[in-house]
């Protein structure tokens, strides 16, 4: 079996359909369907039980595809330590961050480099509409996320970075005028869905304001540049950390306080299965320097 057909494989037991593995890999919904039917005829049985409603995998085919997942973890794996072997480190640290603030944290990550020498550490974006996938499917070591995290297979760390809730809106925006905001006023405002999991969502954006009044979701994004468009011609407003302020600053979106917003903690999340003595060293480095707070 060819690299390309396990990655095939595995892209469409995710999507479970032709036309989204298509497009993610670049390639046309007749090469997914030739790469499934030729391994089908490989092994003597179906993989993938396709209808024209929904495409779902086989007890075999759900095997197979785990198996699958570990081979490729594996040569990720053998390939990162042959570079880590070129480049003369011991390992990896691979952080995935949400936040753009890698200026801010700069001293966390010194401190680290201090104390272990001969580990790398690589700063990777991860979106927020499904935060945990590069956690759990083991391409990242290490991801800082915002509080709450109630995932069974994570282990929490200590808190790095203490900020204030703001609202970004469009600067043309009636609240843009206005030096701060309440949860209150959002009942009058769509704002921006698309954080996942949904306690997030109620932890940043309740369902309802202080005093009961639904407050309404409009459009999706999945990362911050998606939403800023839609904030910038007022399709919606939404609640954001205060970074954003800095990191994302254009004319036609102003950040407003919400002075009942409780300030978002971030903290260090990593799979408890795969912990290791570099995650441990950093999260006691974000212990001894204590958390960043603005």
């Amino acid at each position: 079996m060819e690299l390309r057909d396990i990655e095939i494989l595995l892209v469409l037991a995710e999507e479970l359909h032709f036309g989204r593995t298509a497009e993610r890999l670049h390639i046309t919904p007749s090469r997914v369907s030739q790469c499934v039917k030729a391994q089908e005829r490989r092994i003597g049985a179906t993989l993938f039980e396709r209808t024209s409603r929904k495409v779902v995998l086989t007890p075999l085919g759900r095997r197979l595809v785990d198996d699958l997942g570990s081979v490729q973890r594996q040569l990720h794996e053998s390939l990162r330590s042959a570079e880590q072997a070129a480049r003369g480190t011991t390992g990896v640290l691979r952080v995935g961050m949400i936040a753009a603030n890698v200026d801010d944290l700069r001293p966390y990550f010194d401190a680290f480099t201090a104390a272990c020498p001969g580990v790398e550490v690589q700063i990777r974006s991860i979106g927020f509409s499904d935060p945990f996938a590069g956690l759990r499917a083991g391409e990242l070591d290490i991801a800082m996320l915002w509080l709450p995290v109630r995932e069974p297979d994570l282990t929490v760390g200590p808190v790095i970075h203490i900020e204030p809730v703001v609202l970004a809106v469009s600067s043309a925006h009636p609240l843009a005028l206005r030096t701060s905001v309440s949860y209150e006023d959002l009942a009058d405002q769509v704002t921006i869905g698309g954080c996942a999991p949904a306690y997030w969502r109620a932890g940043m954006v309740p369902t309802h304001t202080p005093s009961g009044r639904p407050i309404p979701v409009g459009p999706t994004a999945s990362d911050f540049l998606e939403m800023l468009p839609i904030l910038s011609t007022g399709e919606a407003v939404s609640p954001s950390h205060q970074q954003a302020a800095r990191y994302f600053a254009r004319p036609d979106v102003a950040y407003i306080p919400i002075h009942d917003a409780p300030p978002c903690r971030w903290t260090l999340i990593w799979r408890t299965s795969a912990e290791t003595d570099a995650i441990l060293s950093f999260a006691k480095v974000v212990e001894q320097l204590g958390p960043l707070e603005r």
